[in-house]
């Protein structure tokens, strides 16, 4: 009994806290996804001649100067819908719902003619 209670003690304290790990999970698939999605529609609009509209699944979606999504357009082609948006002047800010921290968040700054889109992460 004496050796399961201390085993207890070490082991119990380690899972405890799993809703920020999992959150932290969460926020960095997310992440994965927008940096993905972006990589992924840059390629589709150099491969047709660097046009200002690419298709993904039947809708259009425009394209800024440096060939990456929009901040408006982003959370549709990276299909963020379970998590918190915002797109306001070019950046778009992700959190996951449930805490909204500077932890769990992490933004999208569209490219303009002279720069790539950059993804910048809270402390992730």
């Amino acid at each position: 009994i004496v050796i399961l209670g201390v085993l207890a003690a070490f082991a119990l304290p380690r899972f405890t806290d799993l809703s920020s790990d999992a959150n932290t999970s969460v926020c960095k698939g997310g992440l994965g996804a927008v940096k993905s999605s972006a990589g992924i529609a840059h390629a589709k609009w150099l491969a047709q001649g660097s046009t200002g509209v690419v298709n993904f699944e039947g809708t259009d979606y425009t394209m800024t100067a440096g060939g990456y999504p929009s901040s408006d357009d982003m959370a549709a082609i990276a299909q963020l819908s379970g998590y918190s948006t915002n797109s306001n002047s070019g950046v778009l800010t992700v959190s996951v719902p449930e805490t909204g921290t500077a932890t769990d968040t992490f933004t999208y700054n569209e490219s303009t003619a002279t720069t790539e889109a950059t993804v910048l992460c809270g402390k992730l």
